[in-house]
């Protein structure tokens, strides 16, 4: 328990100094604490406005009351007016507090301490203490760390006595938590949703490459007629290559390609219909197979107008990303050779093409 003191003392005095003393704090437990109306004044406005505030007798001394905190708090919290410096040992003793002292007084550099402080400190056991408090004293960076504790650990929370208080008590919040859990798991799958989709668009994009290095160059077993194939070392350059090779040999000989009964020729009919999408050559110079049919064709292909329009996003979004991974690869490569002098010293540099690339045909 504080002690009230009979009269003000220099050990009250927590500035330091022995210049007249204008006013008195006085603590929920009673003590008294002598401070400079100036200091008060300078470092906080809602307490210039108590210092401002008329009285009935301008001869009687003034005081402020601030209770509600420790008795040692507030002494922290008047060293802090003074100095602008607080120490880890109080902040570790009285950190929730001088956040609340902080708020209620508008004394923005304190709280942005405490909100660090506080955020170093987070556990289990002490969230949704800490969230309460962020809530009520408008800290939202410390109300969003503890958020996001709260949704990565909630089994862990809903133990904790905090919760089941919080349960009990204040049910809003609780939703409130709830809501914010909803949406988190929600973003967090769209965003799974999305990188899984710009992987698929990477990897359409690289098979196109595969299909023309194949129908143009020739590769190890499949290739144009006047491109000579003999004692060719394993491809390399695609990942896709030699399925992408096989699933050719296949459509060529398929005796269930016509009928459509075959789900590796319908993919294969995809992919060459996909790059006669893309295909910026002239009809006669392209020497993908199908690639001038699909083009003379269009979409008249297509069954309905949302399937023509569900088509056209695929192409528009496999020329971005295939786009981006030419940039992104020509930009390693230039790493690459600036890499060389640094690999020759020691440091050993992965080589690797930068995207694993299923296969995208069976």
């Amino acid at each position: 328990m504080c002690r009230r003191p009979a009269s003000p003392t220099s050990s009250d005095n927590v500035s330091g100094d022995t210049t007249e003393i204008c006013i008195q704090i006085i603590t929920s437990g009673g003590r008294t604490i002598p401070v400079h109306a100036n200091i008060l004044a300078s470092a906080s406005t809602v307490l210039k406005s108590i210092i401002d505030k008329p009285r009935k007798h301008p001869s009687s001394a003034i005081t402020v009351s601030i209770s509600g905190v420790p008795c040692d708090a507030v002494v922290v919290f008047v060293r802090f007016l003074y100095s602008s410096k607080c120490s880890e040992e109080d902040m570790e003793k009285y950190g929730f507090h001088l956040l609340a002292l902080s708020h209620v007084y508008l004394i923005p550099k304190l709280k942005s301490q405490c909100t660090k402080a506080l955020i170093e400190r987070l556990t289990i056991e002490n969230v949704i203490d800490v969230l309460q408090l962020a809530r009520l004293c408008d800290a939202p960076d410390l109300y969003l760390k503890c958020m996001k504790l709260v949704s990565n650990k909630f089994k862990s929370v809903e133990e904790t006595e905090g919760w089941k208080f919080l349960q009990n008590n204040d049910p809003f919040f609780e939703l409130e938590i709830l809501q914010f859990i909803d949406e988190t798991e929600s973003r967090r799958k769209m965003s799974r949703r999305q990188r899984r989709a710009q992987r698929l668009y990477i990897e359409l994009g690289e098979a196109m490459d595969c299909l023309e290095h194949i129908c143009t160059e020739g590769c190890i077993s499949v290739g144009p007629n006047d491109t000579p194939r003999k004692n060719r070392v394993p491809c390399n350059k695609f990942s896709t290559c030699q399925g992408l090779q096989l699933s050719l040999q296949h459509f060529a000989n398929c005796k269930n390609r016509m009928n459509q009964g075959c789900v590796r020729c319908k993919r294969m009919w995809q992919l060459f219909k996909l790059h006669s999408s893309i295909c910026e050559l002239p009809e006669s110079a392209c020497k993908v197979p199908l690639c001038k049919r699909f083009k003379i064709r269009g979409g008249d292909e297509m069954k309905n107008k949302k399937e023509e329009v569900r088509w056209g996003l695929l192409v528009k979004k496999v020329v971005v990303a295939r786009a981006t991974s030419s940039l992104l690869l020509q930009k390693k490569k230039e790493v690459e050779k600036e890499a060389i002098p640094a690999a020759c010293g020691g440091y050993n540099y992965d080589h690797n093409h930068g995207y694993v690339i299923r296969n995208l045909v069976c």
